[in-house]
């Protein structure tokens, strides 16, 4: 098993930034690929951008492009987002999540923290 726990989240305005943490923990070893979702209210989860564990390789949705940033602690075993240039839209629980290699989904998911964007 897979702990992860998120922090970071919080109130900004828009233009501000702020960076997420999450802290895995347990069998951190087991981790192939990690990434940040997002839900906000009234509509379903989304993937926000996603790294591979050992090459630090990325992708983003297009809707945070430019503006997060997504990396890796490999040695503190720790998942960072940079967000810059927040917008409204941005506002969401984001979580966390983990998953093993050969499996598509993700297994391992943290509690969400809230990010607030104020217009």
């Amino acid at each position: 098993q897979v702990q992860l726990v998120e922090s970071g989240g919080g109130l900004v305005q828009a233009g501000g930034s702020l960076r997420l943490s999450c802290a895995a923990s347990g069998r951190t070893f087991s981790i192939y690929g990690m990434g940040w979702f997002r839900q906000a209210p009234g509509k379903e989860r989304e993937l926000v951008t996603i790294i591979n564990w050992s090459t630090g390789s990325t992708d983003y949705a297009d809707s945070v492009k430019g503006r997060f940033t997504i990396s890796r602690d490999n040695a503190k075993n720790t998942l960072y987002l940079q967000m810059n240039s927040l917008k409204p839209e941005d506002t969401a629980v984001y979580y966390c999540a983990a998953r093993r290699p050969l499996v598509s989904t993700y297994d391992y998911w943290g509690q969400g923290t809230q990010v607030t964007v104020s217009s």
